[in-house]
């Protein structure tokens, strides 16, 4: 099938975006938001019409994602699903979540993000980016195999990464299912808490696992 032209006024704009972006921008390479502007002039709301794209399984960073961004910047990383074709354009409209929902869930989740457990505008390590919770529908694969949407918190970064992730219930569970009774309880307690307490030493590991390899010989060489 040919490819159309990016600038064809017969297409939506969301697929005219998602061809702008193959054919003028290219994999792996920035643009700015005023380049996408001066492309779709006549477009209000292009920023959010390219966003649209993430849920087709296309890859855009901004500076959240990627630190090496300028907070203008944006970088064409990964092209997804090829919108411009028939049928492959259009999803399933999700039902719109109240704020009322929405502080429900913040409230059940504990007002931080269930994948890396970062509360409402607190930096990421190592960098001034901070946090911003939302609610983020996650697809959850039950032990009779259907799927079904479930709601839960998440921050920017990992709402984003996991995007297309598949939660399944039934693996986890069968994990549970292979534990030895005395881990089965500790994990039991976990959950009862929703937290885990960390041990000095697991601490000190998880600090070692961040440091780079030079680092990292040093810390060996200490403990020799």
């Amino acid at each position: 099938m040919v490819m159309p032209r990016w600038d064809d006024a017969n297409l939506g704009t969301m697929r005219r975006a998602a061809l702008w972006l193959v054919q003028v921008v290219g994999e792996g390479n920035t643009f700015t938001k005023s380049q996408l502007r001066e492309a779709f002039p006549e477009v209000a709301q292009i920023d959010r019409r390219m966003r649209d794209l993430r849920d087709f399984g296309w890859k855009i960073d901004t500076n959240r994602e990627d630190a090496s961004l300028e907070p203008y910047e944006q970088r064409f990383t990964q092209r997804g699903t090829s919108v411009w074709e028939a049928g492959k354009g259009t999803r399933e409209r999700a039902a719109t979540i109240t704020a009322s929902q929405r502080h429900e869930i913040l409230m059940r989740d504990g007002h931080s993000c269930r994948s890396c457990g970062i509360g409402p505008g607190e930096k990421y390590t190592g960098t001034e980016i901070t946090s911003q919770l939302d609610v983020a529908r996650r697809q959850v694969r039950l032990r009779d195999g259907r799927s079904e949407t479930q709601l839960v918190i998440e921050c920017n970064r990992c709402r984003i990464g996991n995007r297309s992730l598949v939660a399944d219930l039934g693996e986890v569970l069968s994990r549970i299912d292979e534990l030895p009774a005395i881990e089965k309880k500790m994990l039991a307690a976990w959950i009862e808490q929703d937290a885990r307490d960390f041990s000095a030493v697991e601490r000190v590991w998880a600090a070692y696992r961040t440091l780079p390899a030079e680092a990292r010989i040093h810390i060996r060489d200490a403990l020799a």
